[in-house]
């Protein structure tokens, strides 16, 4: 058992940033006593501002309780799922405490469009940034329509029609006041959400180069060696002496002339060999001239 100045604990959890005590063992004189020398020293003019807000926070810490939740589940994948659900509600909620909430769904951003209307910009430029926005805003909207299989264009049609907290409720399939039905959004989520996606976009307008991922090394038109494994394997682990695949494509052009086929058959051959190549189903081969490549 650790003990403190005000009171006993029976757990103590200490971490590179806080530390939290548990199972308090106080009498209610002693720890008003301790809460009221915390509020004389939070008046006391001589207190830095600084101090003030660790004060407030030791106040609030000890005037309100420390809910403790079990997770629990079949295998250790369903309970880190289930952490991370119960950790993302909790971040939402210390959003929502810190700026309030707005109706979800994507409502909120839509209601933000004829702000947007309203404004008039000074040249072509600024316009073309407003429509930007304008027409991001529908997209939360519109994907959850999209995702709950109805019309997409009709809902947002629909609830940009309507006013306040009026919205579509996807899993009921319901047009509805979303406040009501508890389908909120923190508004630091939404605000930060918007202005992150604005920066990054601000910067890649402005920006030369931008980096992606290389393709997939086993695509059959890559000029290295991943391709002509690919075709190597397709075509039954036949040598292609290092080529790379667009190579390995050219030299089988001549397939047809060899062993007395007829460029009929090659043809077949070279469209059953190319279909079974992954990314390749749907490539229609009628002739192979390798003069082309």
């Amino acid at each position: 058992m650790i003990v403190c100045m005000i009171c006993q604990v029976g757990e103590a959890i200490i971490g590179k940033d806080s530390t939290m005590l548990l199972q308090g063992k106080s009498t209610p004189e002693t720890l008003e006593r301790r809460i009221k020398e915390l509020e004389d020293e939070l008046q006391d003019p001589a207190t830095k501002p600084e101090q003030r807000d660790r004060l407030r926070q030791r106040i609030s810490t000890l005037t309100n309780g420390v809910a403790v939740i079990h997770i629990g589940g079949t295998s250790e994948v369903e309970v880190a799922e289930k952490k991370d659900r119960v950790n993302d509600a909790l971040n939402a909620t210390r959003a929502a405490i810190e700026e309030g909430i707005v109706p979800g769904g994507g409502t909120a951003l839509l209601r933000c469009i004829p702000q947007l209307e309203d404004l008039e910009p000074d040249n072509e430029d600024l316009q073309l940034g407003i429509d930007i926005v304008r027409n991001a805003l529908r997209v939360p909207c519109l994907t959850i329509a999209r995702n709950a299989g109805v019309d997409a264009a009709m809902v947002v049609a629909k609830v940009m029609n309507g006013s306040d907290d009026f919205g579509y409720d996807a899993m009921r399939d319901e047009y509805a006041m979303l406040i009501d039905r508890g389908i909120i959004d923190p508004t630091k989520v939404v605000r930060t959400a918007l202005q992150d996606a604005a920066g990054v976009a601000s910067l890649l307008s402005t920006t030369e180069v931008v980096i992606t991922e290389l393709r997939d090394s086993k695509d059959p038109l890559l000029g290295n060696d991943g391709g002509a494994a690919a075709l190597e394997e397709a075509l039954g682990g036949m040598d292609l002496g290092g080529m790379g695949g667009m190579e390995a494509l050219a030299a089988l052009g001549g397939m047809g002339e060899m062993g007395g086929t007829s460029g009929s058959s090659s043809a077949q051959e070279m469209n059953e060999a190319v279909k079974s190549i992954p990314g390749m189903e749907d490539v229609e081969v009628h002739d192979i001239d390798s003069s082309q490549f």
